[in-house]
């Protein structure tokens, strides 16, 4: 009997290594086996010793992952499915405790549950990955014995910190429905929330995203892994946030926050996947009202990030969907005044732009989305004179305040549709660039708006020199607006004017008195006569009379406001950006300066000085005369004035050093001729001298405490030093320790720029590898000498010579070396460091150098070799710490047998590729871990420049373990793909045969 049992376990073991088996079919037969026996102990023992088989195999195995798949199924299989609601609960509570109660389901768990401290890492790996198979195939309300929970919850508690991280991922799993979101205390969730926050392994970070329950606690740490370093798990957090969390469960900021950085990411599956699967989430929960959408975020604040969440919703639409999703436009193609809101207004935007940047494709569907010109000028031109002008007293009222900004921002938007307009035809073009003169000239034109109308005026008139009249006329009109007043009174002329009043006054009323005579008389004819006269002696009255009245005159009155000078340089300002920069600086242009730009730089107000260094420097990079005139003034500026101001006038002085380079600084004229060699040279040491204090005004703005200010010196120097107008390896030192050091850990944008500028700068050439080798021991010789009070004691040194020794390896160029006999990088840079160390044998520094050394890749020239090979003689004699040694003497068995060199490549490259070794390597990390890399390392090129630490990136490589919904991969052929199966593919059988011919 016990034989027959026996094979029957042994037999279904066999088949269920096959994948075409049908699983189903063979739990059914080895079940019904089961249930014939009385005594089910040694079934258990036999199921288990042939199980053991594949537990103890780490590799992903085709074959061991059946059995794996076959166990969970047979162990779950006693379980019978939920009935029906006919059933009656003391029936179902019975079959409950049958289930919970079954011996072999106990047995498995008891089993597993013992294994899980296994010294064998598959062994661990295998025992998590069956009780979360177990777990998962139970039924949905299927219950264990508590005692059972808290032991299984206490195993993965401790599995999910072990040090394979592919243990980690099954533990995560199996964990999953262990959480209960309703309580506080949770500790599953608890862990859960700490390996998201903690976890160095990329993988599992994903595993416990994909499984993790959401609630108000868990939702923070899940938005966080949207900006994880990792692309993968971005990707995944935005897949958990679109099927598990409702858009209205996000306050406004974290919808914005969302959308900003997912549609701006590097990484294009992450932006397929908000666009793919958030926004149609989000859009389906709010039954694909997009404008309701729009409502849900702060588009007012966020413009932008608004136009691209709808930018990125149209492109997945069809054109007819388009123009059905149209929103309140009448008759006339136009939204009612009074419908108008942020958010109606901002979608009809975005729809407009979107058909036209469909070209020639989209002129049909323009036309129904937006009226002709004339039209929609006049619409405009209605909405912007309605727009109310707040007094001083009305902008203390915040509903006010709100109203008035609310219906700018609908003008912003009304004026960016100038853009679609079809302006080709000549009449709906002067009409538009007349009514948008009018709005810039009348003084109650919003300030906000005088920038956008500028620049729309601007792009209508292509030329140069029609732009500046235009511009010109209404900065005159707006500064010196025309007024009529009364001319003085001369009084002697007033006296003689009211003396003939006087006399022609007398002469009519004696006039009026002969007239009432003669028609007394009866005297007609005389009568008429007289009435004649006094016709005209009361014409002359008028006249008289009119004279002696004060006559107004048209004066132009001069206005030095801060809102009109604000209003004049902001036109200005936008008038220089959009001339061409061939363009020199034309008489306008030059009166503009003198009478407004440089007086408005000395006036009391901030903004109205703001603006004018932003219309100096603009208009500076137009003349090379006019910077050279200008630079000390900006550069006085850039030191002692407001910070925002400050930062103006630094951002003209880089751009003038970018455009014009260094030389702007020479004294003489650019068209005169050159004197004698000595003033010549006189001239040169001015100029570098003045270059030199320029930049070192830069280097000392790196320590302001003003992170602004900093930010930007950093960006200058950086440019400047890309764009080659400058070298220097203190410089680049000091940009190295500014990025590493802790203080500019919230400094996002200082960091980024400087991330992409040391690999954009480093792999540009070699000369620029050159000043990064020469940075290399000012920056270390910092690092070691600050004193602890220092931020930059906190700096692992390990990090900044892997990331310098990264930058300047040759391999890393854009345009690497073809002659591999040269001298390289690193061959002076191994010589620095043996220097350092021969200077200093007994220096804590010296391991550090060791260790590095092996890191290199050297030349083949056989000269450096001997060089480098005789130093490294010389400090192995006088070093004494063992780990410099064996660094020492691994590096120079190198240099002695450079035959090993392409071998050790090859050993690297199969060792990298390898990620699931077998056990034996992976239970002696010595023998992987330690192995003699011999100068090669692999490359590691960190977004933003930033190389983790050597302990983060072995903790990075994953092992094996394919977590769902990871990022698709080229595929090979179905043919291909079964040979190379096959050829892998690992048989039980043998240890099978094994363990029954030994029992």
């Amino acid at each position: 009997m016990a034989v027959h049992n026996e094979l029957e376990v042994k037999e279904a073991f066999q088949r269920a290594q096959k994948a075409h088996n049908n699983k189903a079919k063979l739990v059914a037969s080895l079940k019904s086996r089961y249930n014939k026996l009385e005594d089910k102990t040694p079934f258990h023992e036999e199921f288990v010793s042939y199980l053991k088989h594949a537990m103890i195999v780490y590799k992903r195995e085709p074959t061991v992952e059946n059995v794996i798949e076959f166990a969970a199924r047979f162990a779950t299989s006693f379980q019978v499915p939920p009935k029906d609601g006919e059933k009656e609960e003391e029936e179902e509570e019975e079959e409950e405790e049958e289930e919970d109660d079954h011996p072999f389901l106990s047995f498995i768990f008891n089993f597993l549950l013992g294994s899980h401290e296994a010294n064998s890492h598959a062994v661990r790996f295998r025992v998590c990955q069956l009780i979360n198979k177990l777990l998962g195939s139970m039924a949905e309300n299927a219950q264990i014995d508590d005692d059972l929970f808290d032991r299984i919850h206490q195993a993965m508690l401790v599995r999910v910190t072990d040090r394979f991280p592919n243990v980690r991922i099954q533990a995560a799993l199996a964990m999953t429905r262990l959480q209960q979101p309703s309580d506080p205390d949770c500790p599953t969730i608890n862990a859960f929330m700490l390996i998201l926050e903690n976890d160095t392994n990329a993988e599992v970070r994903r595993a416990v995203l994909s499984c993790i329950a959401m609630s108000p606690r868990t939702l923070p740490k899940v938005l966080k892994r949207t900006r994880d370093i990792k692309e993968n798990v971005r990707k995944l957090a935005y897949q958990v946030l679109a099927d598990k969390v409702h858009v209205k469960a996000l306050t406004i900021a974290q919808r914005v926050s969302l959308l900003q950085q997912g549609l701006r990411d590097t990484s294009e599956a992450v932006k397929e996947m908000v666009c793919s699967r958030l926004l149609p989430a989000w859009l389906l929960r709010l039954d694909g009202n997009v404008v309701e959408l729009l409502h849900r975020l702060d588009v007012e604040n966020c413009a932008q990030t608004a136009l691209d969440t709808l930018q990125a919703i149209f492109k997945g639409m069809a054109a007819d969907e388009l123009l059905q999703n149209r929103t309140q436009l009448d008759n006339r193609k136009l939204i009612p005044v009074d419908s108008l809101t942020c958010e109606n207004v901002l979608y009809w935007r975005a729809l407009c732009e979107f058909i036209k940047g469909k070209g020639d494709d989209g002129e049909e569907m323009l036309e129904q989305v937006l009226p002709d010109t004339v039209m929609f000028t006049d619409y405009l031109y209605g909405y912007l004179k309605a727009v109310p002008v707040l007094s001083e007293e009305q902008r203390a009222d915040l509903n006010q305040l709100e109203l008035v900004m609310t219906k700018e921002f609908i003008s912003q938007q009304l004026i960016q549709l100038i853009g679609c307009l079809d302006t080709n035809e000549e009449g709906g073009r002067k009409r538009v660039v007349a009514v948008l003169q009018e709005m810039l000239a009348l003084p109650q034109t919003p300030s906000s708006l005088v920038s956008l109308l500028t620049e729309k005026l601007v792009t209508l008139v292509p030329d140069d020199h029609r732009r500046i009249q235009i511009v010109a006329e209404i900065i005159s009109d707006l500064r010196e607006p025309i007024t009529e007043a009364s001319q003085p009174v001369d009084e002697n002329a007033s006296r003689r004017q009211q003396i003939q009043l006087a006399e022609v006054k007398v002469r009519i009323l004696e006039a009026k008195e002969a007239l009432g005579e003669c028609i007394a008389a009866q005297d007609f004819n005389r009568a008429a006569e007289i009435k004649q006269s006094i016709t005209e002696l009361e014409k002359e009255h008028k006249v008289i009379q009119e004279s002696a009245q004060p006559a107004d005159i048209e004066i132009r009155t001069e206005k030095n406001d801060p809102e009109t000078l604000l209003r004049c340089l902001t036109m200005c300002a936008e008038l220089l950006k959009q001339m061409n920069m061939k363009s020199r600086i034309s008489p306008t242009i030059s009166a503009l300066t003198s009478v407004l730009i440089l007086p408005s730089i000395a006036s009391a107000h901030p903004t109205v000085r703001s603006m004018a260094v932003v219309c100096l420097g603009t208009c500076a990079l137009h003349c090379k005369d006019f910077a050279k005139t200008h630079m000390v003034l900006l550069l006085q500026i850039a030191q002692l004035d407001d910070i925002r101001i400050r930062i103006c006038a630094l951002r003209a002085v880089v751009d003038l050093l970018l455009l014009f380079g260094f030389q702007l600084l020479s004294d003489s004229g650019a068209g005169q001729k050159s004197a004698e060699r000595k003033e010549d040279e006189k001239e040169g040491d001015v100029t570098e001298d003045t270059a030199q204090s320029i930049v070192a005004m830069l280097s000392e703005l790196l320590d302001n405490e003003v992170s602004e200010l900093r930010t930007e010196a950093a960006e200058g120097l950086a440019k400047l030093m890309y764009t080659g107008r400058m070298s220097s390896a203190k410089v680049l030192s000091r940009l190295i320790l500014l990025w590493y050091n802790p203080v500019t850990e919230d400094d996002i944008r200082l960091r980024h720029c400087l991330g992409i500028f040391f690999q954009l700068y480093a792999r540009e050439s070699r000369s620029h590898q050159e000043v990064v080798e020469e940075s290399f021991l000012p920056t270390m010789r910092t690092l070691i000498k600050a004193p602890a009070t220092s931020p930059l004691a906190e700096v692992d040194m390990n990090n900044v010579v892997e990331l310098l020794v990264e930058l300047t390896r040759p391999s890393a160029l854009v345009k690497p070396v073809t002659n591999t006999e040269e001298v390289c990088v690193h061959d002076y840079l191994a010589v620095r460091m043996c220097g350092e160390m021969l200077s200093d044998p007994t220096a804590p520094e010296v391991r550090l150098y060791a260790k590095t050394l092996t890191y290199l890749e050297l030349s083949r020239d056989e000269t450096v070799k001997k060089d480098l090979l005789s130093l490294l003689q010389q400090i192995v004699l006088v070093v004494k710490d063992r780990v410099c040694l064996r660094a020492l003497e691994k590096m120079i068995s190198y240099l002695v047998d450079s035959n090993d060199q392409a071998q050790l490549l090859n050993a690297t490259a199969l060792q990298n590729l390898d990620v699931n070794a077998d056990e034996t390597a992976a239970e002696d990390p010595t023998k992987s871990s330690k192995k003699d890399k011999r100068g090669q390392r692999k490359a590691c090129a960190a977004k933003g420049g930033r190389k983790p630490s050597k302990r983060a990136e072995s903790s990075e490589e994953s092992d094996g373990e394919n977590v769902p919904d990871s990022a698709p991969a080229v595929r090979p052929s179905r043919r291909a793909k079964i040979a190379a199966l096959e050829k892998t593919k690992l048989d039980l059988n043998p240890l099978i045969n094994q363990e029954a011919n030994v029992s």
